[in-house]
């Protein structure tokens, strides 16, 4: 029997043969589609799951009470992982780690950059990066250690073997023992390093960890086997006020593998994050597939009328209405795998592509896991393709269908309309969409950021530039093609260093406002072209500039301050500051932000980082001179430029790719739907052939005839705009939300998105009435 029905299928297949290709792209396309949004949802979802001890496995979180709001933030006391350990018995181990940064590493004449930090000793305790070399327990003890992984040493050393004890120069200013070696940090893992080295040592060089009052550093640990996360959770909710009296903090853990997708925290509350973009993509492949599937089920019961006899004749034989199904659904299930087989070579070919796409080291390993997924995916559409076609056709009663009678019942009409309008309603959602999140990412883009990020490059202070800023600023700028130079302790894109140790005349003491805290040196305001709208920038005219202060108006306004210029506040109990300056708020985190409170402090000894703005049309020969420039005034450092407005661009990265995938996505929904659109439009031309010659005989024109086939289709696309539209509105809105500063919902992009969609019908439907309306009519009466 199954043999029988596979031959009955692969016949029909030849004998319906347009019916069989649009059946075949659409299902192909759509398996294609589901498969790529698979292996990335689930990328997505493995990343810094593979610790070994990952149940067990916490970051600390603060929850900070500032002006009558939750800000939760990562960062926490230097001294809490030791704290936690000695003192609260669920914890297994605890460890403190730092951000980081590029470093470079000396081995002989071998210089070369590396990602590093600076991490507690028991912190591969706590982290399977396979160490591979030295021991857990050891391999931090030493505050002179430094663990490699395996790529860095065959850089540094050329090999992984004998290398335990041997010495590694640290910014060509201090030595380190090599005490372990690890083997890299893999794809799925959301931090990226080369090396680290002992928090203890770190913590001897910068005093100002040793206070509770100071937040920087993170805290990860684990539990010990049965402990409960919610009860810890208790006991530690006033650890850190317990330590610190003036601390408005609510300390909690938080599962380290949530960080990756649900790191968006709204006053105090979860708010999302990437699951946000895993789920809108798990919804794209369900509604890809569902368009795909509705193909199938039209053209199956629009050409029914071609099988009816075939129905007819079984059911005369003694063949039951179950067999008759069995049969039907076999033949969805053979289409069914063939596209599968044909979607897993396409994912094939083009995995690297979309792996450029989504940033992504994705590869097609068949696990288990993957072909249970692949072969259940294909069932499950083989079975909603086919179910409805098949008790459909098996329902036809023997005599009716044997008499000729067969008629189109008015709910089969409408069933079908229905799964048009279903479908056109998922497309129109898709395109506007991405009209939407096309302009919100141009937005972004192309929005006045209140500073002038173009042109500028910006690196690190060190070695001898460190010692030597002045000297370097001043023959940095003297270079031909450098506008403008200077130094700054931030690097604008987010916030990165505040304090709430600010008091002012007037100041409620109840309040605590938290303020971005900028060093700068003289001509960094000027080389980043911000406003200063009341008062002075820091100027080398005056002396006495590191007593003063410069706020933003955000600033100014939080402080509720008339005529502030010239009037005096106190920075931690410690320093009289003079505001000298109000700058014009500007953007220093993204536009999913607001204006956060600011102040200017001229601090040339806290800044870090060189920025450098370099005349328009000469970036190339400009940065080359500046090169060269670099590696002589400091050698045996690598010159390790950024541009501002790339790494700017970059806090956006998210919202790019979604943008790029769902441009791709929206049109492979649409290109599927007038797939099957394009197949009912021939096959309902083919039905109406002797209706169409009819008509041309008594003298229909062309026009009269394409406005016939079109009109029936058009109704059913101008529904689905009608259905569409509200819905993509209050979908595009919530989306928008994450935005602080977005754009205006405007009329035209729910009117291009129909018009679009009725564009794309029309021509789809067109070109098939257009042929039909051209027929001579004795082709079509021929038979009569």
């Amino acid at each position: 029997m199954i043999r029988h029905n596979l031959l009955l299928a692969l016949r029909n297949f030849r004998r319906f043969k347009s019916s069989f290709f649009i059946n075949l792209i659409g299902l192909t396309t759509g398996l294609a589609c589901t498969m790529l949004i698979y292996l990335w949802v689930n990328d997505e979802l493995s990343i810094n799951k593979f610790h070994a001890k990952e149940a067990r496995l916490y970051q600390a979180m603060e929850h900070q009470q500032y002006a009558g709001k939750i800000m939760t933030v990562t960062s926490t006391p230097g001294l809490l992982a030791e704290a936690l350990a000695e003192e609260v018995p669920e914890v297994e181990y605890a460890a403190t780690t730092t951000w980081i940064n590029p470093f470079t590493l000396t081995v002989e004449d071998r210089n070369i950059k590396a990602d590093g930090y600076s991490v507690g000793k028991d912190y591969f305790n706590i982290f399977s990066y396979g160490l591979v070399q030295g021991d857990a327990d050891q391999v931090l003890a030493d505050k002179n250690s430094i663990v490699i992984s395996e790529d860095l040493a065959i850089k540094l050393f050329n090999t992984t073997e004998d290398i335990i004890g041997k010495s590694v120069e640290f910014q060509h200013e201090k030595s380190f023992l090599v005490s372990g070696v690890f083997k890299g940090t893999p794809v799925n893992s959301s931090f990226r390093f080369d090396f680290v080295l002992s928090f203890e040592l770190y913590k001897d060089e910068n005093q100002w960890v040793e206070h509770w009052g100071n937040n920087g550093p993170r805290t990860y640990l684990t539990l010990r086997e049965g402990s409960d996360m919610d009860h810890v959770n208790e006991k530690i909710a006033d650890f850190i006020k317990g330590k610190n009296e003036e601390s408005n903090v609510t300390l909690f853990l938080r599962p380290y593998s949530e960080g990756y997708l649900y790191g968006k925290y709204e006053n105090g509350v979860q708010a999302g994050g990437r699951i946000e973009y895993v789920r809108l993509f798990s919804i794209v492949a369900i509604f890809i597939l569902i368009i795909a599937c509705i193909n199938f089920m039209n053209l199956s019961t629009a050409k029914a009328s071609r099988r009816v006899k075939e129905v007819g004749i079984k059911k005369a034989v003694g063949a039951k209405q179950s067999s008759l199904i069995f049969q039907y659904i076999g033949e969805s299930m053979v289409m069914t795998f063939l596209s599968l087989f044909i979607a897993i070579a396409i994912v094939w070919l083009f995995l690297p592509q979309f792996n450029e796409i989504t940033d992504k080291q994705i590869s097609l390993q068949f696990s288990p896991n993957l072909i249970l997924f692949f072969v259940g995916i294909a069932v499950l559409t083989g079975i909603v393709s086919g179910s409805y076609p098949a008790l459909y056709l098996s329902g036809f009663t023997p005599v009716t269908v044997l008499k000729g009678e067969i008629r189109t019942s008015i709910g089969e009409l409408w069933a079908r309309r229905g799964l048009v309008i279903f479908q056109f309603t998922l497309s129109i959602l898709l395109i506007v969409s991405v009209l939407v999140i096309y302009k919100q990412i141009e937005f972004v883009q192309t929005k006045n950021l209140g500073y002038d990020k173009e042109n500028i490059i910006y690196f690190e202070t060190e070695g001898t530039i460190e010692s030597n800023l002045e000297t370097f600023l001043t023959e940095l700028r003297n270079i031909s093609g450098v506008v403008s130079a200077s130094s700054i302790g931030h690097n604008l894109i987010g916030q990165q260093n505040n304090t709430s140790g600010l008091d002012w005349e007037g100041k409620n003491p109840d309040d605590r406002i938290l303020f971005e805290h900028v060093r700068v040196n003289h001509e960094m305001i000027e080389t980043l072209n911000i406003e200063i709208i009341e008062g002075r920038s820091f100027s080398q005219d005056f002396s006495t500039d590191t007593s003063k202060i410069i706020f933003n108006e955000a600033a100014i306004k939080v402080m509720g301050l008339e005529d502030p210029v010239g009037k005096t506040i106190q920075l931690w109990d410690e320093y009289d500051m003079e505001i000298v300056g109000v700058a014009k708020d500007f953007h220093f985190q993204s536009l999913h932000e607001k204006v956060s409170p600011l102040f200017f402090r001229l601090a040339p000894d806290g800044t870090w980082h060189v920025m450098a703005r370099i005349e328009a049309g000469r970036e190339k020969e400009t940065i080359g001179k500046i090169e060269h420039f670099y590696k002589t005034f400091n050698p045996g450092f690598a010159f390790d430029y950024k541009f501002l407005d790339q790494e700017f661009q970059l806090q956006y990265a998210s919202e790019q790719r979604v943008s790029t995938l769902s441009q791709y996505f929206a049109g492979i929904a649409i290109l599927i739907s007038c797939l099957g659109l394009f197949g009912l439009a021939a096959f309902t031309a083919e039905r109406r052939q002797k209706e169409i010659g009819i008509r041309k005989v008594l003298g229909s024109s062309n026009l009269n005839i394409i406005y016939l086939l079109s009109s029936d289709f058009t109704r059913m696309v101008l529904i689905s705009i009608l259905i569409a539209l509200p819905l993509s509105y209050f979908a595009i809105q919530k989306w928008l939300e994450r935005f602080a500063f977005r754009i205006e919902l405007e009329v035209w992009f729910f009117v291009g998105a129909g018009s679009i969609a009725l564009l794309i019908a029309w021509m789809t439907v067109g070109s098939q009435a257009l042929k039909a309306a051209n027929t001579n009519p004795s082709e079509c009466l021929r038979d009569e």
